[in-house]
C-alpha cells in the first residue's frame, strides 16, 4: 500500500525554459527530487532528517506535454514502498488537469556523515504508511 499524496507546488523560471520555448525536460528531474525531499523534510522527525539524506539511483520518465513559463505546476509525488536503504516513488506533474510527465523513481537513503546506506527502519513506516499496520 502506498502513502497518501505529497502535493508540492513548482514555480517555473526563465531559466527552465529551452530553446523551444518550454521546460527543458531536465528540469522535471529537478523537480522530482525537490518533491522527493520535500516530502522528506515534512514527514520525517527532525533527528531524521539531520541525520540521513537522499540520493537517486533511478528515474523512469514519460514525457506527456510540455510546460511553460506561465503555467501552474504541481507534482504530487507518492511513496510507494520501502525496501532496506531503498525508497520507490510515483510522481506525476500536472498543469490542472493536464498530466505533463508521469515519474518512477528509486532513492537511497544514506547516512549524512558516512554517506554509507542506511536502512529504513520499520518505525519510520508509521510516518509514511500509516494504512500499512
Amino acid at each position: 500500500m502506498s502513502a497518501a499524496p505529497f502535493a508540492f507546488p513548482i514555480r517555473i523560471v526563465p531559466d527552465d525554459i529551452d530553446f523551444m520555448g518550454h521546460v527543458n525536460n531536465a528540469r522535471y528531474l529537478n523537480w522530482v527530487q525537490d518533491a522527493v525531499l520535500a516530502h522528506w523534510q515534512k514527514l520525517a522527525p527532525a533527528e531524521e532528517v539531520a541525520s540521513k539524506a537522499w540520493v537517486a539511483l533511478k528515474h523512469e520518465i514519460t514525457y506527456r506535454k510540455p510546460a511553460f513559463i506561465e503555467d501552474d505546476v504541481i507534482a504530487s509525488t507518492v511513496l510507494e514502498s520501502f525496501k532496506g536503504a531503498r525508497a520507490f516513488y510515483s510522481t506525476v506533474i500536472k498543469r490542472g488537469e493536464e498530466v505533463l510527465a508521469e515519474v518512477k523513481s528509486a532513492w537511497c537513503c544514506i547516512d549524512a556523515v558516512t554517506h554509507r546506506p542506511a536502512r529504513i527502519d520499520e518505525g519510520m513506516r508509521q510516518f509514511f504508511l500509516p494504512d500499512e499496520d
